[in-house]
Formats: structure tokens, sequence, C-alpha cells
């Protein structure tokens, strides 16, 4: 969703911009196409194979002019921004989930394609696994995270299983976790359940959630008035809440008005519902087809 991103981001020659989430780079390069010799990017991004593409030659040229590199969760955007001397920016944007790159290599264990290392860390700094949860949780908790972030309907037989399995022998594997659940896999939808059950503990694993949260009350501390953020989520755990930030300033979705019936958000949705990938896009990306953008813009002051 390139196109709609950068249009939502309504990018101005002179801007500063922060991409979160730079992956690849593709984001970050179509925005660098739209800016001037004044214009700025900050990039963020906390896995390590991501730093190391822009140590490439390409990126430490964009890296002497206008091009900053963070390697850094996004959840503390408010904090390196002023680190690096950024106060207010004009645009941001977030594409959450799991880049390409990570679901194509099998030792980090992002897919179910493979039969890798069970570890699901975006971040290999940290020290927790998905390896260490599927071997230590107690069934109970196991059963709530499978069903909170997962949304698995069968959560209560899946960590009954996988807890049984583990009495034999360690789950260190992506192999060894889809044996163990496999007699809970409904026939004809053992992808889909498998991946909400890897969508389960890579959430988990990484704190997405609380870092998204973060991410969304620091965008209101550092958008100018009338600056955009724009968010591609992937699962309606993370939709829900980009949703209800932009409608109305906090996570319930709890809308306040003043006196006057004005809606006192510090953010008003620029798009009514949230935006989907095209037919031709899903013909080139199939993974695109979760996908959900929606965009926001600082309101000039507050109501």
């Amino acid at each position: 969703m390139l196109t709609e991103a950068i249009e939502g981001l309504n990018l101005r020659p002179e801007g500063t911009y922060v991409d979160v989430t730079f992956g690849g780079g593709g984001h970050s390069r179509a925005i660098l196409e739209h800016l001037g010799a004044e214009g700025h990017l900050v990039a963020f991004d906390q896995d390590e194979d991501a730093a190391k593409r822009v140590e490439s030659g390409e990126w430490k040229a964009e890296s002497e002019a206008k091009f900053t590199f963070i390697h850094e969760n996004f959840r503390y955007l408010k904090s390196y921004l002023r680190l690096n001397g950024v106060r207010e920016v004009d645009g941001i944007l977030a594409d959450l989930g799991v880049s390409s790159h990570q679901f194509d290599v099998a030792e980090r264990g992002f897919s179910t394609r493979f039969d890798g290392e069970l570890d699901l860390r975006m971040d290999r700094r940290q020290e927790t696994t998905a390896r260490d949860l599927v071997n230590t949780l107690d069934e109970e908790s196991l059963a709530r995270l499978l069903k909170f972030y997962g949304e698995l309907p069968n959560a209560r037989q899946m960590a009954k299983a996988i807890v049984r399995y583990r009495e034999n022998i360690s789950i260190t594997t992506t192999g060894e976790l889809k044996e163990a659940v496999s007699r809970h896999l409904p026939r004809g939808m053992e992808n889909k359940y498998l991946a909400m059950l890897f969508q389960a503990l890579r959430i988990e694993v990484n704190g997405e959630l609380d870092a998204l949260k973060a991410l969304l009350q620091q965008s209101v501390e550092v958008l100018r008035p009338g600056g955009r953020l724009v968010v591609i989520s992937y699962h309606s755990l993370e939709d829900r809440l980009v949703k209800n930030f932009m409608r109305s300033g906090n996570f319930e979705g709890n809308i306040e008005k003043d006196f006057f019936g004005n809606v006192m958000s510090p953010v008003r949705m620029v798009s009514r519902g949230a935006v989907q990938a095209s037919d031709e896009e899903l013909q080139l990306n199939n993974r695109a087809r979760s996908a959900r953008l929606r965009v926001g813009e600082r309101v000039v002051s507050e109501q």
C-alpha cells in the first residue's frame, strides 16, 4: 500500500518525516524521493538486519544528507527524536507487522512454512523468545495468551496440547510446535490456525500492543498541527487501537465532546474508514490481504 501511504502523509518537500518501521526501506525510499534539500527523514527499526541494510553504501550516502536511522523500537519515538535534535515532525508512517525479510528467513521463526528455531524476536538483543513462552508458561496463562492475542477459538485445547507435548520434549523449533498442536488444526484451516497461534506468540514476545500504544500517544506530542499519522495494521487488535485513538484520542474509543459538541481529541480521522489493498496489489502481494490503512491528522489546537 505504498501509494496510499505516501498520499496519506501529504508530503511537503521541506518537511520532516518519520518512518518508524524501516524494514526493507521501501517506504523510506519513496518518502525521500518527495523531499527537497531542506527535507529530512528519520527512520526507526529495532531489527539488526534492517540496521545492517542501512550500513550499506546506498543508505550511507543518504545519511550524510537528509536521512537519519535510529536502531531502536518505535516505542521510544519522542526520546530518540529529541536526542537527534528533532522536536516536531510533519508526518509519521508506521507499517506494522512482520517484514518480508523476517518471514523469509527460516531461523527467525516467523513463518510456518519453514522448520526453524522458535524465536520470533524482532529485536534479537532482547532475551525472551517464543521458545521460552511455550516451555515455561502454565496452561492457564498460555490459554489466555492464545485467546486474547491470537483470537483462537480453541485456545484452551491448544494450550493443553502444548503443555502435554513439552512433558516429554522441550519445544525448540517451529516444526515441534506445529506437531504439538496438529490434532487441533481444523481440516482445511490448518494454515489459518497456525498463523493465529504464531501471531499470539509474536505479539507477546515483542510487546507489540504496548509499543503501538506508546507510539500513538507520543505521535500527538511530536506532530505539528496539521501533521499526518499513517498506520498500516494487519490484525484486528492493532487496527482497533488505531481506529479508537484516531476517533477519540483514547484506546477505548470513548468520545468526549465539549459544550459545543466538538469531539475533544488531538487527532481527527482523515479517512472515514480503513483503506484496503487494491485488487492489483493483492495479485502482486497476497500478504496485503489483511492490511488496513488509516490516516489521522493532528488538530490545530486541542478542544
